[in-house]
């Protein structure tokens, strides 16, 4: 029964986000329509000491929720797939739910944020790709909690779906912070390339650990298949088999 629900109910929650993300898409095209022309050129952003933290809050909140924490939740997740304690596997799932989880609720403060505060047009691919990002962002922990058992055959779909969305969550989002830090010294002229080789050197990190885990396992299982070989013949060294035969002496 559970299961059944559970089958209905993600048809309809994927549903809505689409909907509401295609009206929130219909809603800034037709309002582009009634701008003036002079929108479609980048103005410069007069900043105001309450402006300029309101901007700073909402790219640390997407920061630390789409280019660290989510990435970082991927990564517990992938982890526990090669470890073989049942309890460390626990603690990693746990340790990846709540990470994820935070990650939202940062979005969702980023996004009240900017609805609130800032000048929503839609004339800009970094609003575009938020208004996008923030309904993946939500449809990502919905799909993770409506998961099918283990042994059911929707599994491997589901397993394959959550795993696509997360990585498209996450590559997403970085790009748009990228995004966010060009728009901000187009409009405003301050330099942004200490925050930029910040960004890069995290990304860059998490991206070697998640291609690099599978890797390093492998280099594991090589030394240990290399130490079990030496001392084989160590042993058989140290021992080695007696083939003569005794020859009894006749008197």
């Amino acid at each position: 029964m559970l299961l059944f629900g559970r089958k209905r109910l993600l048809p309809a929650v994927s549903g809505c986000v689409i909907l509401l993300l295609a009206s929130s898409i219909h809603g800034a095209s037709d309002s582009l329509e009634g701008l003036n022309h002079s929108y479609k050129s980048v103005q410069p952003l007069e900043l105001t000491p309450k402006l300029s933290l309101q901007l700073k809050l909402h790219a640390f909140l997407l920061w630390s929720s789409v280019g660290f924490l989510m990435p970082i939740g991927v990564l517990l997740i992938r982890f526990s797939s090669n470890v073989k304690s049942a309890k460390a596997v626990r603690v990693l799932f746990y340790c990846h739910v709540a990470a994820q989880v935070a990650g939202v609720a940062l979005a969702t403060a980023a996004a009240a944020l900017s609805i609130t505060n800032f000048e929503n047009a839609f004339n800009n691919t970094h609003q575009r790709i938020g208004v996008a990002l923030y309904g993946l962002v939500w449809l990502q922990p919905l799909i993770g909690f409506l998961r099918p058992d283990r042994g059911v055959k929707a599994r491997s779909v589901w397993y394959l779906a959550h795993w696509l969305l997360g990585v498209v969550v996450c590559v997403a989002g970085v790009a748009n912070v990228y995004i966010g830090l060009h728009t901000y010294r187009e409009r405003t002229g301050r330099s942004v390339g200490l925050w930029t080789a910040l960004l890069t050197a995290e990304v860059s990190a998490v991206a070697l650990a998640y291609l690099l885990q599978d890797r390093w396992n492998h280099i594991v299982r090589q030394e240990e298949a290399a130490t079990g070989e030496e001392r084989r013949s160590e042993t058989e060294t140290s021992y080695p088999a007696n083939d003569h035969k005794e020859v009894a002496v006749m008197p």
